[in-house]
């Protein structure tokens, strides 16, 4: 256990020593703020915009622009983007040290493959971690702080749904739970493509080409494709905005979440299968 411990703590520094992992800090920070900014000199506008086709249906009272909303888009527009910064520093945990030739002398070491992989493994999601705390405090905090609080109203494909302000801090602690879970998939895809590549750039690449793939996939409404959707990991990651429904459809989000947590299992498993076979030396 010691030595797992001290193979994790060096794992931990290596990846926040690394230049690429301030980069999704800095990515988060700057486009929360920038659309922030925007929000609060045009929001009001937008939003009348946005509203006014309800209007003569009822009555729309109350701050609507809050900061409940801003977080709920917010974290619409960065969860599509932040699989790249996932990958950015989960793609090359083992591949960039297979290139540079620094795996072999990590090797040497008496630790297994095994630990070796779930280090890197274990550090990389507590990057993910990280860069959801960032968009926690970001979106949430910062946001209610300057927009304050109140009612969500939300659009979805059921039409306009209203979450009351005493009813949501529950909703987005899951939610961001949820997150973690859809952006583990991708830190776990990025390890076990970076024990398959000796390069560091081609998983990095990788990941986001599959994550494209399997998004456009979601798009189209095709009956060849609509056999293959609901088993495509990119189809479970937008789960958390069920969330944000009335009724909750807690079903739907449970086989989210057990799709999510195979393909983390899936990629984990075929990660150390894979390095405990891999030439090293070749």
């Amino acid at each position: 256990m010691k030595e797992f411990k001290a193979i994790l703590i060096n794992e931990l520094i290596k990846t926040m020593k690394r230049p690429r992992t301030y980069i999704g800090f800095g990515v988060i920070t700057f486009v929360c703020l920038m659309l922030q900014a925007a929000f609060y000199k045009d929001g009001k506008e937008i939003l009348s915009f946005v509203t006014q086709q309800f209007e003569n249906v009822f009555n729309i009272e109350g701050r609507v622009l809050n900061g409940n909303l801003i977080c709920f888009i917010l974290l619409q527009t960065l969860i599509v983007q932040m699989p790249l910064l996932v990958a950015l520093v989960t793609g090359d945990a083992v591949s960039g040290e297979t290139a540079s030739g620094t795996i072999r002398f990590l090797l040497t070491r008496p630790a297994s493959r095994t630990k070796i992989v779930l280090a890197k493994w274990l550090a990389g999601l507590f990057y993910t971690l990280l860069l959801l705390i960032i968009l926690g405090i970001m979106a949430l905090v910062v946001s209610r702080f300057i927009f304050g609080e109140g009612d969500l109203m939300s659009l979805n494909s059921e039409g306009l749904t209203v979450i009351s302000g005493d009813d949501i801090n529950w909703r987005w602690g899951y939610a961001f739970l949820i997150a973690f879970l859809s952006l583990g998939v991708v830190a776990s895809l990025g390890t076990f493509l970076s024990c398959i590549l000796d390069n560091s750039i081609t998983p990095i690449v990788s990941v986001m080409a599959i994550i494209i793939i399997f998004t456009i996939i979601g798009m189209f409404d095709l009956p060849s494709f609509d056999v293959i959707k609901p088993f495509l990991f990119t189809t479970h990651m937008i789960s958390w905005k069920n969330l944000f429904e009335d009724p909750i459809p807690f079903q739907d989000i449970l086989i989210s979440i057990v799709v999510l947590a195979f393909h983390i299992l899936l990629f984990i498993s075929l990660s150390i299968f894979y390095f405990n076979r891999k030439d090293i030396q070749s």
